[in-house]
């Protein structure tokens, strides 16, 4: 008996106790690189901002007082006023909304169609995947911001179109991704034999291949809100974006680009939340391309 209780104490711990979940292991790993926890923080930040600026913002967006137009930044305004007078801390705070907002549905809305296609493309192959293949070659022939001003000339500028032309340019990027992906899942011993039983299509495609195709999904969508945006505030800076007088990032440059030596704060300001909040999806993309993507791990 004394030697039996010997070799079970010997004996090594549970290995289901030295396991570490994936989503913890890949969090720890994140934490680590600290550009990308900064990322983080940045983006969290404007969240926070857009969610609470009616709650904050000393000012309504709407609100103008003439006597009071390109005051320079001061306790009273702390960014300084616009041409019409009205508050630039308000405007932008209102601004991450819709600047957050057309970044997130833009891209949602070229992810789930570039999926499907992208999917389907891969799985079926030779006309199929020609086709598709060929209709995402020639959008990507044109210069993106050239297809996304094209697309609002024919539907006309507001808001709502330059988010549908925007996710309209990024499909071919989540197609492409995509495809190649699944080129690699199908052939996949699992995958064989799931469709040597007779399994459906469709089951194979969205219970099967689709999810072990969300990694590279994940990180371009992180990476393409920060484009969005950006292609945003330029169709805002043409006039074929938001119109007067919604506070949008690229709009707000546009109304004030000829005030540039008279009262710069009310470029500056805009810009520096521009170029922030795609700073930080940026960084926050690239410390998820690190952590999920194999091939970047030691």
């Amino acid at each position: 008996m004394a030697e039996l209780a010997k070799s079970t104490q010997s004996l090594p711990p549970k290995i289901e106790d030295e396991v570490t979940p994936p989503w913890q292991e890949a969090w720890q790993s994140f934490c680590k690189n600290k550009l990308a926890v900064v990322g983080l923080g940045i983006v969290i930040f404007f969240i926070i901002l857009a969610i609470i600026a009616p709650l904050i913002a000393p000012y309504g967006f709407k609100e103008q007082e003439l006597s009071k137009r390109l005051l320079a930044p001061s306790s009273e305004h702390w960014l300084g006023t616009d041409d019409f007078g009205r508050d630039i801390l308000s405007r932008i705070l209102y601004g991450a909304r819709i600047s957050l907002w057309v970044g997130f549905f833009s891209v949602l809305g070229s992810a789930i169609f570039g999926t499907i296609l992208g999917i389907v493309a891969g799985y079926y192959g030779r006309w199929v995947d020609a086709i598709i293949s060929r209709i995402f070659d020639i959008m990507l022939a044109f210069p993106s911001i050239l297809l996304a001003i094209a697309v609002v000339a024919i539907l006309g500028p507001s808001l709502q179109n330059a988010l549908i032309a925007i996710a309209i340019i990024n499909i071919p990027n989540f197609g492409r991704l995509v495809r190649s992906k699944v080129l690699t899942v199908k052939q996949e011993e699992y995958i064989l034999s799931a469709r040597a039983v007779g399994m459906r299509d469709a089951r194979i495609l969205f219970r099967h291949i689709l999810p072990n195709s969300m990694t590279p999904i994940i990180v371009q969508a992180t990476l393409a809100i920060a484009t969005a945006i950006i292609e945003a505030a330029a169709l805002g800076f043409l006039g074929l974006g938001a119109q007067a007088p919604t506070p949008e990032w690229g709009k707000m440059l546009s109304d004030s680009k000829q005030y540039l030596v008279q009262a710069p704060w009310t470029l500056f300001f805009p810009g520096l939340a521009i170029m922030l909040t795609v700073l930080g999806f940026n960084l926050m993309g690239d410390g998820l391309r690190d952590v999920l993507d194999p091939k970047m791990k030691q």
